[in-house]
């Protein structure tokens, strides 16, 4: 009994007793883990650092530059340049730009005509009683404004077709829309020429029919235009 006894007070002594490696290893492992979590997101942080971004902007806008350097109209008025000043090329292709930029410069020099071609002359009209343009364009009436409408998206089938089949509507090709035939008779170097014109001519009307639009509604805005 006494053996059983001495016996059993050992097996006692041996389950209370801690083992001294225990605790360590268990700190340890938690710090590491921690130390493991930080340096994970230090690493994502600086993904989003704005050193990063910036150059990744910059060599947007300096491969743009590069693409638009060699297309017409970089000339003397920009100092032979691309110019760009708030980077906008770097949201799109020069196709693309230059295409929007083309047909905006075409409806631009038709509505500049449209804006001063009333005061010289009107056609007899039964809703539209006034040559002011923009009240003009508010007594329009809804049959008109659907006819304007069914034409802009007719010429924009027309140009859609067109560069399907190989054309081009921006001076680069054969012409979509050549109403007396004559970009066929030019030889490069006039086509080029007529390309510069169009371009030229049609930033001069959007500029132009900007400084109507502002002196309308701020007169005196721009002390040029009466």
């Amino acid at each position: 009994q006494e053996v059983r006894m001495m016996m059993n007070e050992k097996r006692n002594k041996a389950v209370a007793t801690p083992r001294p490696y225990t605790t360590p290893i268990y700190i340890n492992y938690r710090s590491t883990m921690k130390i493991a979590a930080l340096a994970c997101l230090v690493a994502s942080a600086s993904a989003f650092a704005p050193t990063s971004v910036n150059n990744q902007v910059n060599t947007a806008v300096q491969s743009s530059a590069t693409e638009f350097d060699g297309m017409i109209g970089v000339s003397n008025e920009v100092g032979n340049k691309f110019f760009d000043p708030v980077g906008l090329s770097q949201w799109a292709p020069a196709e693309h730009l230059r295409k929007a930029e083309l047909s905006n410069g075409r409806s631009a020099m038709l509505a500049t005509v449209g804006w001063v071609f009333p005061k010289f002359y009107t056609f007899a009209s039964d809703d539209v009683t006034t040559t002011d343009p923009i009240e003009a364009i508010l007594q329009a009436d809804a049959q008109w404004w659907a006819q304007f409408i069914i034409f802009c998206g007719t010429i924009e089938a027309v140009k859609y077709r067109g560069e399907l089949e190989g054309k081009s509507f921006t001076g680069d090709g054969p012409a979509v829309i050549d109403w007396t035939n004559t970009w066929d008779t030019l030889d490069e170097k006039q086509k080029e020429e007529m390309r510069l014109k169009e371009l030229k001519n049609g930033r001069l009307a959007m500029i132009g029919l900007a400084g109507f639009v502002a002196n309308y509604f701020i007169p005196g805005a721009v002390p040029i235009v009466p």
